[in-house]
């Protein structure tokens, strides 16, 4: 690979990277509007894995354990996610979705496979198997 393809990889890598941030931020308006975008892949991970240990939503998105409280802090007094004790072992807790969160996530997921269905109408699906194996491939290289 020559230095040419590394800066194109890097130049979409960066405009991959900040219109995910917009979708992201969009996502977290439609959830809840007064949500901190920043919070929201904490909350669409709990959306979608259920309920976590705290430590275990630190882990999955790289962040330390004290952002990670905020986050849930903050999401929790917009009625998006409970604590509630951890059934496995009761000196822990959990954080899960409120029913209410769940169902607007729910909707959410629903509006979003019919924008992104629409949005690649004319694609061929091979393209599209081809891009999500391609996507899985870069989200594990390692760079310092």
């Amino acid at each position: 690979m020559d230095s040419d393809d590394v800066d194109a990889l890097e130049a979409a890598v960066a405009d991959t990277w900040a219109w995910a941030r917009t979708l992201s931020r969009a996502a977290a308006h439609a959830l809840e509007p007064r949500l901190d975008p920043t919070a929201y892949p904490m909350v669409a991970l709990v959306g979608s894995r259920g309920a976590l240990r705290p430590s275990e939503i630190s882990a999955a998105l790289q962040l330390d354990r004290s952002t990670v409280s905020r986050q849930i802090d903050a999401a929790a007094r917009l009625g998006l996610v409970e604590r509630v004790p951890d059934p496995a072992d009761a000196r822990a807790v959990i954080v899960r979705f409120t029913p209410a969160a769940q169902a607007r996530m729910d909707a959410l997921r629903a509006d979003r496979k019919e924008q992104w269905r629409a949005a690649l109408a004319t694609w061929e699906p091979r393209d599209i198997t081809e891009l999500t194996r391609l996507l899985g491939m870069l989200s594990k290289v390692k760079l310092s």
